[in-house]
């Protein structure tokens, strides 16, 4: 074979594992900014500002353009604001499995709380979220998420008291 087309293939090959988050996973410390909603906040690390979308789950929407607030979406956000609120010291740690970064440019991680907590799996607990997969490829901490969200849903508490878990309508 000739040298250019194993180098073709090679760089499509790094693309792709690039592209379908194929990295090793990193972890940085950031201090949270502010909550934005159930899913998402702004955390500093080193004096630069990231949106950060929690990796694994879904929660109720209160900003999308053109869309009404879905049920238990003030609820999941006054949650995140609780357990997260200005100054909180976080780690964030990115999954091997999925993109760094999504479409809307925030950084995809979990997000660490003082004392070994994940924010992801409060909020499953408590009920405002459930676990979620993108595009088909399942985060890595997936079975612990899951069990997190039925534990909330088998004590009928947050979106699985108010909306049997379908929150994706207007209230």
């Amino acid at each position: 074979m000739r040298p250019w087309i194993l180098l073709a293939v090679a760089a499509v090959a790094a693309a792709v594992i690039l592209l379908r988050g194929g990295h090793k996973h990193d972890e940085l410390n950031a201090r949270v900014v502010r909550a934005v909603d159930g899913d998402t906040l702004v955390a500093s690390v080193g004096g630069r500002r990231f949106y950060v979308r929690l990796l694994g789950i879904d929660t109720p929407e209160t900003h999308r353009p053109g869309r009404p607030v879905e049920w238990g979406g003030a609820e999941a956000s006054a949650q995140m604001e609780r357990l997260a609120p200005p100054g909180t010291r976080v780690r964030l740690e990115t999954d091997p499995t999925q993109d760094r970064v999504d479409r809307y440019g925030r950084l995809l991680a979990y997000v660490w709380l003082p004392g070994g907590r994940l924010i992801e799996d409060e909020q499953l607990r408590a009920g405002w979220a459930t676990s979620y997969v993108f595009d088909g490829r399942p985060v890595s901490r997936y079975s612990r998420l899951l069990d997190s969200e039925r534990v909330a849903r088998r004590a009928r508490v947050g979106v699985w008291r108010e909306c049997g878990g379908r929150f994706h309508s207007a209230l």
